[in-house]
């Protein structure tokens, strides 16, 4: 047919079968006509309809002037038939559309169920049908389970096994255990054979919300229904077994699996690479991510985010670093996911210049950040000094319209460890005052950094209101808030250090009786020592070496030489200080990085004394004699240790110069070391 005609028609036409009106607008072949195109309807008569006799004067009839066209298609070409095939399949989806809708408004009993089902389907429904339905109208898992025996019973099911799994589906995305276990029972009694797919759904449903181990279980049930696990069902089970805390035996999966020559995919090398983050085997992580790699498994977006994961977790961030960058490589688009972990991953590990990259970043493409995650890089902000950024980052906080995104007590708590470790007094009391102006009250890790920010800028008094404020508030404290005493107690001058000490006293009596023995020239070095050991054995691990540092540092401030030398032996004896002197045949080396400049300068004073009757002795030294300061900014002092001991080393007139190649150590050689030490007495070497 070289072309369709269009004709006007009468509303009579529309009763004729099939047609389907078309929404694209038609032009007629009239290129003398001015008029502006018809709507076009599609016809297929058995006879295309006669075309009118023009009238006189088209204004005096209006039917031929209507705009209402028709399409005519020959009823025996395959357009017909199209035609005809779409207007079934949207009848039919409306009517399963309005089963589902009259099922899910259903009251969860028998009788409701079986009359909207009866009245949604007045013919014997197919299986596709039922699955549909039961699939669309999940919102209520009981009525789900009510509408699945309505089909079995009434609809023309060639299996039941694929109802069933439609039902189980349900489910689980409802997270009922119960519910399903109870189907699992009814499905047996009817004696319908569970398949693959059955058991990766219940296997699912019970790792995400059945008790402890019920997905292993269920697992080791499948021979007994003669199924064999695929890769989704040993996916599933490798992260039942991790969550259960079995990783040997997630892992043995995983060999299994390969064993038997299944096809790794991505979901199951993503599982596997978690099993081994969650049991802290990182390289293990990171082996399985190459792996993949090499078979050819590409991986996807949840991989990558797995293993970014793990190897921030693993405080790996050059690792972080190259995996991102080949992420970005291989045109993988990163989520809000991915974000998380970098920023996770940087702030953690104090990568402070890529954090703020990654931030930047995120807020570029408007994605969310929780508070959380906020307060991780004002944490980290704090820890390594940037007050602009961590400022920036506050600012960004305030003026969120997301109330998940406003400060907490912790972002306040921040702020104020930031101004107190630069000593910004100003800024950490309006910080103090606009925290209370939110409705928070300082806790006691805002006032311990309080008390350090007043101690670094000499403000004692200050220190002890803030020290009544932890009593107004009944705050107890605790070993880092009595060490931060301590630390200000060490840079506090002599007339006003019974303030301090009054504060420590009130907060520990027992560390208080340690200090006032420190200060009390008459006390004697025994009963101070037995005291500090005392309190050393007794405290928490993590603060054993900051109490010890502090009280050395105080030592030396008060010039009580013997008494740090006493508590230096002390620690030594608890292993407090570990591997301070290293021996080999051409070096001995003095470790003190980590150490406060007073504990350090105790330690060089003991071990040039070491030196001294060495050499007394008739021992000889060895080649070459180290001091290893490190080369970054100490954290109980200002300055770097390395730039107080060159200063320190020069007042002696020691022979120990920086290496030129090494960061951080000063040497000397055997020779230039003894001419230094015979020349000088014991008790003359360190003038501290």
């Amino acid at each position: 047919m070289a072309s369709l005609p269009i004709c006007p028609s009468s509303p009579s036409s529309f009763l004729s079968w099939p047609h389907r009106p078309i929404s694209l607008s038609f032009q007629p072949k009239n290129h003398s006509s001015s008029a502006s195109p018809a709507a076009a309807h599609v016809s297929v008569q058995d006879s295309p309809p006669q075309d009118p006799a023009p009238p006189s004067d088209p204004g005096q009839n209006p039917k031929i002037s209507s705009t209402a066209r028709f399409l005519w298609v020959n009823p025996n070409s395959p357009r017909a038939a199209e035609l005809a095939r779409a207007r079934a399949g949207s009848g039919r989806r409306a009517r399963l559309a309005a089963a589902a809708a009259a099922l899910a408004a259903c009251e969860p009993a028998e009788a409701p169920v079986a009359a909207a089902l009866e009245a949604a389907f007045p013919e014997t429904p197919s299986e596709q049908d039922a699955a549909i339905v039961l699939n669309t109208a999940a919102g209520n898992p009981a009525t789900a389970v009510l509408a699945l025996r309505w089909f079995l019973e009434n609809a023309d099911v060639r299996s039941k096994v694929i109802l069933y799994n439609v039902v189980f589906k349900v489910l689980r995305k409802r997270r009922r255990w119960s519910e399903t276990e109870a189907l699992w029972d009814a499905m047996l009694r009817d004696g319908v054979q569970p398949d693959n797919t059955t058991f990766s759904t219940v296997i699912s449903c019970a790792r995400a919300c059945g008790p402890p181990g019920k997905a292993v279980e269920w697992f080791e049930k499948m021979p007994e229904s003669g199924c064999s696990p695929d890769m989704l069902t040993y996916s599933v089970v490798i992260d039942a077994y991790g969550r259960a805390g079995d990783a040997e035996m997630a892992l043995r999966l995983y060999d299994r699996a390969r064993s038997e020559r299944c096809q790794l995919d991505p979901v199951i090398c993503g599982t596997v690479i978690k099993v081994h983050s969650t049991s802290g085997n990182f390289d293990g992580a990171l082996n399985v991510f190459e792996e993949m790699k090499a078979v050819g498994v590409k991986p996807n977006l949840v991989v990558y985010n797995t293993v970014l994961d793990a190897m921030g977790r693993a405080m790996r961030p050059w690792v972080v670093k190259t995996i991102h960058r080949e992420m970005v490589s291989q045109k993988v688009q990163p989520n809000r996911a991915t974000y998380c972990c970098l920023l996770q991953a940087y702030t953690r590990a104090r990568y402070g210049e890529d954090a703020m990259i990654v931030y930047r970043k995120t807020k570029d493409e408007v994605m969310d950040i929780d508070v959380v995650l906020y307060n991780m890089l004002l944490s980290m902000c704090a820890d390594i000094g940037y007050v602009d950024e961590a400022e920036e980052i506050f600012r960004d906080m305030k003026s969120s319209m997301d109330t998940k995104c406003k400060p907490d007590s912790w972002t306040y708590s921040s702020m104020v460890t930031l101004y107190s470790c630069t000593g910004n007094v100003p800024g950490a009391e309006a910080i103090l005052k606009e925290m209370t102006e939110a409705g928070f009250k300082p806790n006691i890790f805002i006032l311990t950094s309080l008390i350090r920010c007043y101690g670094k800028a000499g403000c004692t008094d200050d220190v002890v209101r803030s020290f009544g404020m932890l009593e107004d508030l009944k705050i107890t404290p605790d070993d880092r808030f009595c060490g931060c005493l301590l630390t200000v107690a060490a840079d506090t001058p002599v007339e006003e250090l019974g303030k301090v000490v009054d504060c420590i006293d009130r907060s520990n009596a027992e560390l208080g009786t340690v200090v006032k023995l420190l200060a009390d020239r008459k006390a004697s070095t025994e009963s101070f020592k037995e005291a500090a050991r005392g309190i050393l054995s007794g405290v928490r691990g993590v603060v054993k070496m900051p109490y010890c540092n502090c009280l050395m540092d105080l030592c030396v401030n008060l010039g009580q030489m013997e008494k740090a030398c006493a508590l230096l032996d002390a620690a030594l004896q608890l292993g407090i200080y570990s591997n301070v002197q290293t021996r080999t045949q051409t070096q001995w080396s003095l470790h003190l990085r980590g150490l406060s400049v007073g504990a350090a300068l105790t330690t060089l004073h003991v071990w040039m004394n070491d030196l001294y009757t060495t050499l007394q002795s008739g021992e000889e030294l060895p080649p070459l004699l180290g001091i290893h300061t490190g080369e970054g900014r100490n954290m109980y002092s200002d300055k770097g240790l390395a730039s107080v001991f060159e200063s320190h080393l020069k007042e002696l007139d020691a022979p120990f110069h920086g290496a030129p190649d090494k960061a951080g150590w000063f040497l000397t050689t055997s020779v230039a070391a003894k001419h230094w030490l015979e020349a000088k007495k014991s008790s003359e070497l360190v003038a501290v």
